[in-house]
């Protein structure tokens, strides 16, 4: 697939573009466009607005209404890499799934296939959706460009942490932040969702890779609906005995949300 038409939108940070391998047709990407550039208050903010636009984009021209978000910190797939989307690059990049109902095929259905074994969409397919892609994210960012910057609150919120009661591996630990709407990551979000709630969880994320026996974190999460916005922080590390991604998308609880 050429880059012309993998690329969608390119903002001052990131940019949205389809993976080298698209699952479905409402896989798209979010990633940093240099490396070098520091997660804080206006990458934060930035983040945001492609991920609210990416949303927006997929709910007009797919008719999505769900959308996961999957990410890997400090871990690249290795081997088959069930479970996980093929890696694009070092740079930090986060995969969205959008969800509608009558898709042919699932995330879930394909990540838990080997990566050779994955069928990705015929870049004919893509051709069908992504110009309207394209054109949707160019409104979004007409709009929201006229939107005031956030200001960064003087602490950042505070996020629980917890293991849940069925887990998928030994480090398998629930991030949440301690208030937030249910509804935040909803295309029809109010902000509630704000950049400081994600350099907190990006804080948290960190802590989490200092525990013993972690090499990097696999992260996913699950469309909150009518819940709350949880990131499921799985530990991974070279020598793991199980595969954790392969156990929590095979946990009941997953299936109504990724599968």
């Amino acid at each position: 697939m050429n880059l012309s038409r993998r690329l969608l939108y390119a903002s001052d940070i990131w940019e949205i573009a389809r993976p080298r391998t698209a699952l479905t047709a409402g896989h798209v990407l979010i990633r940093l466009t240099n490396p070098a550039i520091a997660f804080d208050l206006r990458s934060a903010t930035d983040w945001l607005r492609c991920h609210s636009a990416a949303r927006q984009a997929l709910t007009e021209v797919l008719g999505a209404t769900r959308c996961t978000v999957m990410f890997a910190h400090q871990w690249h797939p290795i081997g088959a890499a069930i479970g996980e989307p093929e890696v694009e690059s070092s740079t930090p990049t986060f995969h969205l799934f959008g969800r509608w109902d009558g898709e042919p095929v699932t995330p879930g259905e394909q990540l838990l296939l080997p990566t050779q074994r994955r069928v990705p969409v015929a870049p004919v397919e893509l051709l069908n959706y992504d110009d309207g892609l394209r054109a949707a994210l160019r409104r979004s960012a007409v709009k929201r460009s006229a939107e005031p910057d956030p200001r960064l609150e003087d602490a950042l919120p505070e996020i629980l942490s917890r293991t849940p009661e069925v887990r998928a591996g030994r480090h398998h630990t629930v991030l949440s932040p301690a208030s937030l709407s249910p509804a935040s990551l909803s295309p029809a979000s109010d902000g509630a969702l704000t950049p400081g709630v994600l350099l907190a969880l990006a804080a948290s994320v960190q802590e989490l890779t200092d525990r013993p026996g972690v090499a990097g974190l696999s992260c996913v999460v699950p469309d909150p609906g009518a819940g709350r916005l949880e990131v499921h922080a799985l530990g991974r590390s070279a020598g793991e005995a199980v595969n954790p991604l392969e156990e929590f998308l095979s946990l009941p609880s997953v299936n109504q949300a990724l599968l």
